[in-house]
């Protein structure tokens, strides 16, 4: 069972990779963008490492993963604007489908959960294998051209640009960052603040630990690794927190951070470019109160209840 779902797993990042690899099409061909060029590379590089990855060797990926950041760095990445939107067509199709709009979406996320649950070995693959679902959904409601589907599809690609690579690189960082010992270099940081056995002190440093390193990493993944090390094991495990419910406390606690970043842009950046809002902030600024509420709330609990 697993090994079908290692090579379901490749089968999905081969699909992304093929349409990562028509976007770099339609980039070389879009006359709109005068940094087509640049734009369409990036994208047939990504689409290389995302169907050639398993068998491309280290140095190689490490050099088009450098390839992507010198595009960006030089600014050679544009935005298309061959993509002009029917207004009127979408207003007639979101009246008469209302929130049947939002099907697919549901379908994708409890599709996800359900399979997840009965089948524990597809966990590296439901995401992929919602969104299936939820496109032949999508399909059966809105009953969309060839065309159609595939002007979407790269529209949407387009529109995410380069924030699309940032899961990728930051859980490569967070690896990155454990073999590089930082670790053992907040926690040597920490040892000078908070005093040992003070479990109050340890589990808000852990908390806010937690949030200003997904802050910056973006990821609460790549943050829980270090800090843990760094903070948790040390100044709250060691005390007799409950491993259990310390580790998914401080794992949620790295959200409140995810709420406060643009380093996590598939969810504060990403929704900007969708909904083409004017202050690019906007959802990180939305979602402040909420982050320090919930942080406090994860350091009262992680107290109260792991000891």
């Amino acid at each position: 069972m697993e090994t079908f779902f290692d090579y379901l797993l490749e089968f999905f990042f081969i699909i992304a990779g093929i349409q990562f690899s028509y976007a770099g099409y339609r980039a070389l061909k879009d006359k709109t963008n005068n940094k087509n060029i640049g734009t369409a590379i990036f994208w047939f590089i990504l689409g290389i490492l995302f169907i050639f990855g398993k068998w491309l060797s280290p140095v190689l990926s490490g050099l088009l993963v450098v390839g992507l950041g010198v595009i960006t760095l030089f600014n050679q990445f544009g935005s298309s604007k061959e993509y002009i939107e029917n207004v009127e067509k979408a207003e007639k199709s979101a009246q008469k489908h209302r929130n049947m709009v939002f099907t697919p979406v549901i379908v994708m996320a409890f599709s996800a959960i359900i399979i997840s649950f009965l089948i524990p070995e597809s966990s590296t693959t439901v995401i992929g294998i919602g969104a299936l679902l939820s496109l032949l959904i999508a399909m059966l409601i809105f009953r969309p051209s060839t065309e159609e589907v595939l002007d979407e599809t790269n529209r949407m690609v387009q529109q995410v640009g380069t924030t699309s690579i940032l899961p990728q690189l930051l859980a490569a960082l967070g690896l990155i960052f454990v073999e590089a010992g930082v670790g053992d270099i907040v926690a040597a940081m920490i040892s000078g603040i908070v005093p040992q056995g003070n479990i109050f002190l340890g589990v808000t440093a852990y908390v806010i630990g937690m949030m200003v390193f997904t802050v910056i990493m973006g990821n609460s993944f790549a943050a829980f690794t270090v800090i843990t090390a760094g903070i948790g094991v040390p100044f709250v495990l060691a005390q007799g927190g409950d491993p259990v419910i310390v580790g998914a406390l401080a794992m949620t606690a790295g959200y409140c951070g995810t709420l406060l970043t643009p380093m996590a842009g598939n969810f504060n950046i990403l929704p900007v470019a969708l909904l083409e809002m004017k202050d690019e902030y906007g959802v990180i600024k939305a979602q402040i109160p909420v982050a320090i509420i919930m942080a406090v709330i994860h350091i009262l609990l992680m107290y109260f209840w792991a000891f």
